[in-house]
């Protein structure tokens, strides 16, 4: 590993120990090792205030047009204890990584510059929650269509009549559809359960969302941007988040180019697309005319084998509503509520576009159909002797539109907080830009999504696949060439998409390379910075619901959802060594209504898969607020949290019987063996290859270890070696960073004090799951009705690992207190005693005892270092913490 600044280039301080760097391509901790940060999405619920879930009508407008609606709650209850619950759990399934959604509607809903303190300073709340806990988190400005108004969530209201729209005619002119009004808003013909799958992300090729983006990076962004920054501001003046939880900010997330680079006006793109051609498919001319309440006929697609498929016409007729603000909602041009004054020539009540020449209202005639490909003529420089036609400059979205936007924002976020890590985020599956390192300034990181587009559609996990990321970066001449038969087949091929978006960060601060050369094989060139996949995941309503439903014979079992989400994370794996984020955790999905937004079903865990629900529909038709149709509250789990208790630090022992924590930690969640993986959280040198087989409950890790690569420990300045610790506690110790041959200053976990160790190194740590390494016993226990507390034997909570033998490749096995709980097999390529501080490469496999089990239970590993030492040298002293 490079070596880790000892003065942080932003702020000219000393840099503290908690800080995390990325370098080489990877998160590097303060001591030089490498960190793979992988954690969870919190929360899908975040995306709506509590007790508003996207199906809900009632007050859905007026409170939007009051803004009046606080955001207070999401994602965590801080009042009932719930919140420890939650965390708890998370930190148990080995997360270690949150990505905090938030929208900007939660910020500033109540108006322009009117920003909700309350709000701001809950999310401090829970960041401190997340702190106690040891979580990482960054904070993701979350949107999805550009707002809850228009389909999806982020953009407060108040922002679509300042661009002159009437949100209340996006059904009837289909400029969006709204859940809650889906498929229309009368209540004899209102059916919000009937929401096809991903129908919302539709959105993105209709005309709200393509007109609001547009006009959002040319007239809005400033408003986003301010509001972030004052969370930011926020933030740092609370004191003991930023870096030690907070490490960066997401940009916007999945930006969108609406309209701008649109080559025709008058056709929809007939190449694949990131955007989903489902149900009611309008051209861009034909969403202009419905805009203005004219009837069009339009293409109607539906999913096929291979696909969205045309599938006939269907009519839309408005009826003469429209999406265009009535001029009276703002007498002399002033807005009553809000207050802007509008520019005379902005004419409320005809589209904007229209107003721009693009087209004809009268006869919809389209007069500028390249209107979007090019640059305005004021801001394209003609050259010398040209004509008005040869000087426009085509569009380049991410050049001229993108890169303004996340400069300008990143550069307020960290004028609040200098250190913070930039997590670029580009349009889905778009190759990123070239990043000037001017702006990275050596804190960056790519966070690109990916989801199996077609298990997400389709609801169900299939035989064949495709290359999706290939498709629409045109890596083949015709899209058979990228079907994918069979599960072994699709496998490679998620994780070979996988790694093409993890090579893109080649573009983040260095010389970009062609898109054609990324779609094909990875680059030559090293990235400079760690590519984290911030959203990954798999739906669990698969098969209409089949695993939900107490009359089918699949109630309760998750085998495809688990097979689904195991090959996505499986493909983070193996060379690749991804970091990622996983799309979501709920604290109030249900089986009913899903993770409450637009029927979306990703929640690793749901209230209605704890024990005491299953077998009792009726529970899950309990409701919030009055209101009919409401998502059931979160319930406790069957083990409480009394028996429980939790740490203040990342890996913390833990003193609770094994079969207590595990069936707190499994009740609930769905596809547990999937997500709840072994993996090297803290690495000597780069872990350069991990797999993970699930049905054999096996694990082999390939470490890379160079010379550099050992790990920096701190010693106290102006104190000799070896002599003893004096009582420092109270006064500030001054420290420096040293290597490995010199002592080692560590903060005990029972004091403030400062000892001084002997040389050693710190240690590779490695999750190891309980859910895949559990022994029967434990796994019985777990499972038992009415277990009292206190019926466990004393050692079955216990960690470590004793020597069997030495020769190599050496194995280790679960010494006999641990045979209770655990049932784990160490096999490694090196002795006893692992000294890696040499340029080669050693692996580390971890068979079952026994072979594979199904229990679903899930705890932490990592005392297997102590034995390592053999007794003679231990890598893991009394300072290393334990999950």
């Amino acid at each position: 590993m490079p070596q880790v600044p000892l003065t942080c280039a932003q702020t000219g301080q000393p840099v503290p120990d908690y800080l995390v760097h990325t370098l080489d391509g990877n998160f590097v901790d303060g001591s030089g090792r490498t960190l793979l940060l992988r954690g969870v999405n919190l929360s899908g619920s975040s995306k709506a205030p509590v007790g508003y879930p996207s199906h809900i009508l009632k007050d859905f407008w007026e409170a939007g047009e009051a803004g009046s609606e606080s955001f207070l709650g999401q994602p965590l209850n801080l009042a009932d204890g719930s919140a420890d619950e939650h965390l708890r759990r998370l930190r148990g399934w080995g997360f270690n990584m949150l990505r905090y959604p938030i929208t900007w509607e939660a910020l500033e809903h109540e108006g322009p510059g009117k920003y909700d303190f309350e709000f701001m300073d809950y999310t401090i709340r829970v960041l401190r929650k997340c702190k106690e806990y040891g979580f990482k988190v960054y904070l993701d400005p979350h949107q999805d269509v550009w707002s809850r108004f228009s389909g999806g969530s982020g953009a407060p209201y108040w922002t679509l009549p300042a661009c002159g729209i009437n949100p209340r005619a996006f059904t009837a002119t289909q400029a969006a559809i709204l859940h809650c009004e889906y498929p229309s808003p009368p209540p004899d013909l209102r059916d919000p359960a009937s929401l096809p799958s991903m129908i919302w992300s539709t959105n993105y090729g209709r005309l709200a969302s393509q007109t609001l983006f547009a006009l959002f990076l040319d007239y809005l962004q400033s408003h986003f941007t301010r509001a972030f920054a004052t969370l930011a501001e926020r933030i740092r003046d609370a004191g003991g988040l930023l870096d030690e939880v907070v490490i960066g900010w997401d940009g916007i997330n999945e930006p969108a180019e609406g309209f701008i680079a649109y080559p025709d006006l008058n056709v929809y793109p007939t190449t694949q697309g990131s955007t989903l051609k489902k149900g009611s498919v309008p051209s861009p001319a034909q969403s202009f005319r419905l805009g203005m309440g004219k009837a069009q006929t339009v293409d109607y697609y539906t999913l096929g084998g291979f696909g969205p498929i045309r599938d006939g016409t269907v009519t839309i007729d408005p009826c003469g509503a429209s999406i265009w603000a009535d001029p009276a909602d703002e007498p002399g041009g002033i807005h009553p509520r809000w207050k802007w004054r509008r520019d005379p020539q902005w004419k409320l009540g005809i589209c904007v576009w229209a107003l721009h020449g693009v087209w004809d209202v009268e006869t919809g005639y389209i007069l500028q159909p390249d209107y979007f490909r090019y640059l305005p003529l004021s801001t394209s420089v003609p050259a010398a002797h040209s004509t008005e036609s040869e000087s426009r400059v085509e569009v380049d979205f991410l050049h001229d539109f993108f890169l303004p936007q996340v400069t300008s924002y990143f550069s307020a976020i960290r004028a609040a907080h200098p250190n913070a890590i930039a997590f670029v985020q580009v349009p889905v599956f778009a190759v990123p830009p070239e990043v000037p390192e001017t702006l990275l300034r050596g804190r960056a990181c790519a966070a690109p999504h990916y989801y199996d587009g077609l298990t997400l559609i389709s609801r169900h996990w299939n035989w064949y696949n495709a290359d999706a990321l290939g498709m629409i970066r045109g890596k083949y001449s015709n899209p058979v060439f990228a079907v994918r038969v069979g599960e072994k087949a699709i496998r490679a091929c998620i994780r070979s998409q996988l790694g093409v978006l993890k090579a893109d960060a080649v573009q983040l601060g260095t010389a970009p390379l062609t898109a054609p050369s990324l779609a094909s094989s990875p680059p030559a060139v090293q990235a400079r910075y760690p590519t984290i996949i911030g959203e990954i995941g798999t739906p669990f309503d698969m098969d209409r619901k089949a695993s939900y439903d107490p009359s089918n014979p699949r109630y309760g079992d998750y085998g495809p959802q688990e097979r689904a989400l195991d090959a996505s994370l499986s493909a983070a794996d193996g060379a690749n060594a991804l970091n990622y984020t996983v799309w979501t955790y709920c604290t109030d999905s249900t089986h009913r209504w899903s993770d409450g937004w637009n029927m979306e079903d990703l929640s690793l865990w749901s209230s209605d898969d704890l024990a005491c629900r299953i077998g009792s529909p009726t529970s899950r038709d309990v409701t919030m607020n009055g209101g009919v149709g409401m998502m059931t509250s979160a319930h406790a789990s069957t083990a409480t949290l009394s028996t429980l208790r939790f740490a203040s630090l990342p890996y913390a022992s833990v003193s609770e019987p094994a079969h207590v924590r595990l069936a707190f930690l499994r009740d609930g969640a769905r596809a547990v063996k999937a997500f709840c993986r072994p993996w090297p959280v803290s690495t000597v040198g780069v872990p350069s290859n991990i797999e993970f087989d699930i049905g054999k409950a096996t694990v082999k890790i390939l470490v890379t270890v160079r010379a550099g690569d050992m790990p920096r420990v701190y010693k106290e300045s102006g104190e000799d070696d070896g002599e003893e610790e004096e009582d420092i506690e109270g006064t500030e110790a001054k420290s420096e960073k040293t290597d490995g041959s010199g002592t080692a200053s560590v903060r005990s976990l029972e004091s403030e004090k400062i000892l001084e160790e002997k040389p050693s190194p710190l240690p590779t740590e490695i999750f190891l799951p309980l859910v895949h390494f559990a022994s029967e016993t434990c796994v019985s226990r777990s499972l038992a009705q009415n277990i009292p507390d206190g019926d466990v034997g004393p050692d079955t909570h216990e960690v470590g690992c004793v020597p069997t033998g030495t020769a190599t490749p050496n194995t280790y096995i679960a010494s006999p207190r641990l045979n209770s709980a655990y049932d784990v097999t160490v096999k490694m390529s090196e002795g006893q005693i692992l000294r890696w501080f040499y340029s080669k490469e050693v692996w580390i496999e971890y068979p079952r005892g026994a072979g594979a089990r199904s229990g679903k239970g899930r705890a932490g590993l990592a005392g297997w270092l102590e034995g390592l030492s053999g007794g003679d040298m231990n890598p893991c002293p009394e300072s290393c913490i334990v999950m």
